[in-house]
Parts: C-alpha cells; sequence; structure tokens
C-alpha cells in the first residue's frame, strides 16, 4: 500500500480548497481549454478525486456538456463528491458525475478508454516510481492537468531556526519508503516531466504555491500541525526540542500573524 491509500480527512479537504483553488494555474487551464474539442461531450477522469473540488474548480472553466468519472479508494469522499458536483460548464452547459472506486495506480489504458481529458489534484507526490509510471502509462495520449504536486520548500513569516530542519525532517518523510516502495514526494515533478518528455508529449509547468495569511488562520494551524507531526515522525529527536517552537507557531497562527508560503506546480500534458 502506498501514500495514495491513507485516508484523507474530508474536513482537511473542505479546509484546504479555497487555497487550493487559489493557487491553481488559471493559465494552464486555459491553454488546456484551447486544445479540446470544440464540440461534442467531454468525458474527464479524475484520479484520486476524492470529494470533487479539482472539478468543481475546472468544469466551469471549460466548455460544453462534460461527464466526470472520480476515481478514489474512499467511497465516503466519492459520495461528497457526488452531491456537490460542479457548477455548469463555461457555455452554462450541464456536467454529470460518476463515482468509482478504484485503485488508481492500477488503472488500465482500457478504463480511460473515452477519456478526453485526464486530471489529478495533489496526487503524484504519494506515489511511488513505479506507480507513476503505470499511471502515466494508463493516460498515454491524452491531455492531462496534474495539479498541487509539493516541491519540498516552505517558507514561514517570520522565520526561524527550527524552519529549515523541520522542513528537512518533512521532505525525508513525503520520500519515505512505503510497503508499494519509496515515495516521490518533492521529487515528483520531475519524475513525471522526465516520463512524460520520454514520449513526445509536450510538458508545460507553472508554479502554485499556497500563500497563507492572516485570512486561512485555520488552515495555517491545521497544516502547521501536520508538518511538525510528520517531521517528528520521520526524525524522533526533533520531538524533544520543538515543544516551544510549535506552541510558538501555533499561536501565531491562531492570531494571524504567521505567514506560509508552500510550494507546488501544476503540469499540463499535451500529447
Amino acid at each position: 500500500m502506498s501514500a495514495a491509500a491513507v485516508p484523507i480527512s474530508p474536513e482537511w479537504l473542505v479546509l484546504r480548497e479555497p487555497a487550493d483553488a487559489a493557487a491553481r494555474s488559471a493559465e494552464l487551464a486555459d491553454r488546456l481549454r484551447r486544445r479540446l474539442p470544440a464540440a461534442g461531450r467531454l468525458t474527464v477522469h479524475d484520479l484520486g478525486g476524492g470529494s470533487g473540488a479539482m472539478g468543481r474548480w475546472l468544469a466551469p472553466r471549460l466548455p460544453g456538456p462534460q461527464h466526470w468519472v472520480l476515481h478514489d479508494r474512499d467511497g465516503d469522499l466519492l459520495e461528497r463528491a457526488v452531491t456537490d458536483p460542479p457548477g455548469p460548464a463555461a457555455d452554462g452547459s450541464g456536467i454529470t458525475v460518476e463515482a468509482r472506486r478504484s485503485d488508481v495506480t492500477r488503472l488500465s489504458p482500457r478504463e480511460l478508454a473515452d477519456a478526453s481529458l485526464v486530471v489529478a489534484s495533489a496526487l503524484l507526490d504519494v506515489l511511488t516510481r513505479d506507480e507513476l509510471a503505470a499511471m502515466l502509462g494508463a493516460c498515454a495520449g491524452r491531455p492531462m492537468l496534474l495539479a498541487l504536486t509539493v516541491l519540498g520548500r516552505v517558507a514561514l513569516t517570520p522565520a526561524e531556526p527550527l524552519d529549515a530542519r523541520v522542513g528537512a525532517a518533512f521532505n525525508a518523510h513525503q520520500r519515505r519508503v512505503a510497503t508499494a516502495g519509496r515515495l516521490l514526494g518533492p521529487d515528483a515533478v520531475a519524475a513525471a516531466t522526465y516520463e512524460v518528455r520520454a514520449t513526445g508529449a509536450e510538458v508545460v509547468v507553472r508554479p502554485t504555491p499556497w500563500r497563507l495569511d492572516a485570512s486561512h488562520a485555520e488552515l495555517t494551524t491545521e497544516w502547521f500541525r501536520g508538518w511538525v507531526e510528520a517531521a517528528c515522525e520521520q526524525e524522533p529527536a526533533l520531538a524533544a526540542e520543538v515543544g516551544d517552537y510549535r506552541d510558538r507557531r501555533l499561536a501565531q497562527a491562531a492570531a494571524g500573524a504567521l505567514g506560509v508560503t508552500v510550494d507546488h506546480a501544476d503540469l499540463l500534458v499535451l500529447p
């Protein structure tokens, strides 16, 4: 089992959805729109679609009738996606949603045969290199928009000496060895770019950072808790050193005095 199989809290997805929407590349969505067929229904397969946030952001930016097929292991998240579908398409056309409980690391080309487009969000970094290659292979020949992959760079304002050590331990945790192999973590963008370019497809990469400020106090707090927890899991010696640091940072977050930039990238793949 890779990290892609680890359950994700619905509350966390709700909390992060506005920050994800603000970060995703509208430029790449526009490029994608210009490359899609001008007529007919689009069938969009959303890998690791969870509660459907990617569809709620992208579907209204694309024209024409659309059918979204969401693939995820978590049946509860898929139920949420079906009950909270995207709004109408850019030209007012209708959008339908279908949920498929499945393992995105084991999809076959046949299961994606009707896809006009394949999308994913916050997925690549929790895959192993073999899982990534298999997934990209199953999607070959189709446009792909792969959003919000972490790059391993985090900046906190005001800065403190422990920031760098916690960040390094977190990145090591992102690259940990799971049952299926070593996870890509911050290496996922480079790995995906290499794999896709080897097929002759075009890849366009754009930075899509989270920029969290006083208006994101609750998200900043939850993100910081998870960041430190993962770092301490990877480097247990940190646990004895971060107590005051964690408390101080959490107080700053609650007061809206902690700024955080978390670097991500979006990839547009055009066959």
